[in-house]
């Protein structure tokens, strides 16, 4: 028998050593580990005992949540932070912002993140108290001014939802990263998800750049911007409301000079509107102008400024047109007559190579009208907002909430919810986690506690290997 010299013998047990303590020290799925929460974060010892937002990071708490509030967004042009309304229960002191509102809240978490690059993901809710579907457009606060916000203040450090690893990410693999979480109003979080809507028409120019408008099928009109890429998928920019009518229809040209036509809701007087669509995706609409009576209006640029509208009689199955001429912020019409000419295409657009089409079908669990794209390149893509944060599952929502969901949430109380969820391979929040009598096996993901370094509650966490 051949013998090995000592050394390569101490050699080798060092190195069945080291491979042994790796895979000990593997890192555990992102799904199935345990992590410190607070709830209601922002609170500090005004509600509870949690200390400020920055103490709680620097105790291993990786989730924080943030209550927040709209109706002030148009004086600050920021949502408020607070239990009730903006303020309410809020903790300024300990290094928290002196300020209510969510950007520099935010800011906190992200030059905390920035200073601790190996820390485990920071999960970041925010709880909507208020409903955001009423704002109607980006300046107002919509969705699209909340994705932006975060992306703003947290920059590379964001994980997407929509960029969020196929399989089962370790905790390892998404240390440093900070993940947005929408909870609160069930009426926004499932407008994040889907839009809907009646008549769907859109527009595509030589650039790219897509426009679609419909109405609500109650009165209002609204539009969604996006841009074509180059694998055939339209990356919603923009969306708003911009009037009220029924049946629109829209035309746009290469300079991103748009022309909108539609049909009064109570009336069978037909309007346009002139619009600019900006190299942000937004339109900077003009007023409203009547130029006919009919039903069912169409149009489309036949040049660089001049456009034929064809609508149908309001008394009959005649077709009418009108030939255009955008000036500025207005359109001369001139030429109106009978046409045997079909009306233009509302529903589909062609620039070149590239086409899109618009439509509304459901999509699984969600409404009928949900609206959806076709593009060569993909079929029945939701027009939807950018899918930035993460939409939280809660007991009791509804099955398009639920559809697709990695995170679930719910009162601490709800131990078969937690359960469940848990066993199922989701990460759940429990919330108002106050007692160890409220643990359940397999632990929340995240027991939101309000006195999270009470000795019962480290102890736990610590059993249950809660993860920094």
């Amino acid at each position: 028998m051949t013998r090995l010299p000592a050394l390569a013998v101490s050699v080798l047990t060092a190195s069945a050593l080291l491979t042994a303590g790796t895979a000990e020290a593997a890192s555990p799925p992102f799904t199935g580990s345990v992590f410190r929460a607070t709830h209601n974060s922002y609170s500090g010892n005004v509600d509870g005992a949690k200390n400020s937002v920055a103490y709680q990071l620097d105790h291993g708490v990786r989730f924080v949540e943030l209550d927040i509030h709209d109706n002030g967004y148009a004086t600050s042009h920021d949502y408020g932070v607070g239990h009730d309304s903006p303020g309410n229960l809020v903790d300024h002191s300990g290094g928290n912002p002196a300020s209510n509102n969510l950007r520099d809240w935010l800011a906190t978490v992200n030059t905390w993140s920035a200073a601790h690059p190996a820390a485990a993901p920071i999960v970041v809710m925010l709880d909507l108290k208020d409903d955001l579907t009423d704002n109607p457009n980006f300046a107002a606060g919509n969705l699209t001014a909340l994705n932006q916000e975060l992306e703003s203040v947290f920059g590379s450090r964001l994980l997407q939802a929509k960029d969020y690893p196929a399989g089962q990410p370790t905790v390892d693999a998404l240390r440093g990263r900070v993940l947005p979480l929408l909870s609160g109003d069930a009426g926004t979080r499932a407008e994040y998800k889907r839009d809907v809507g009646y008549h769907p028409s859109v527009a595509l120019n030589g650039r790219g750049q897509v426009v679609e408008v419909h109405d609500s099928g109650a009165g209002t009109l609204w539009y969604w911007t996006g841009t074509y890429g180059a694998d055939g998928r339209i990356t919603w920019l923009r969306h708003g409301k911009y009037d009220n009518g029924q049946t629109p229809a829209v035309a746009l040209n290469d300079n991103g000079d748009l022309v909108e036509v539609h049909q009064s809701q109570s009336a069978t007087t037909l309007w346009y509107r002139v619009g600019k669509l900006g190299a942000d995706g937004e339109i900077t609409w003009q007023a409203s102008h009547q130029y006919d009576n009919g039903v069912l209006p169409s149009v489309t640029f036949t040049g660089g400024t001049q456009l034929r509208e064809i609508h149908r009689s309001q008394g009959n199955s005649q077709n009418w047109t009108w030939n255009g001429t955008l000036s500025g912020t207005t359109v001369a019409w001139t030429g109106n007559a009978k046409t045997s000419d079909a009306r233009f295409p509302t529903a589909t657009a062609t620039s070149g190579s590239r086409t899109v089409t618009v439509r509304t079908a459901a999509d699984g669990p969600t409404p009928a009208q949900t609206l959806r794209a076709d593009t060569p390149g993909v079929t029945g893509d939701r027009i939807r907002y950018r899918q930035v944060a993460f939409d939280e599952f809660q007991k009791g929502d509804s099955a398009e909430l639920q559809d697709g969901a990695l995170f679930y949430g719910a009162p601490a109380t709800e131990s078969a919810f937690i359960t469940s969820a848990r066993q199922a391979g989701k990460l759940v929040r429990g919330w108002d986690f106050d007692s160890a009598g409220q643990a359940t096996t397999p632990l929340a993901s995240y027991p939101a506690s309000n006195h999270p370094y009470d000795a019962w509650y480290e102890n736990l966490l610590t059993q249950n290997g809660a993860v920094q």
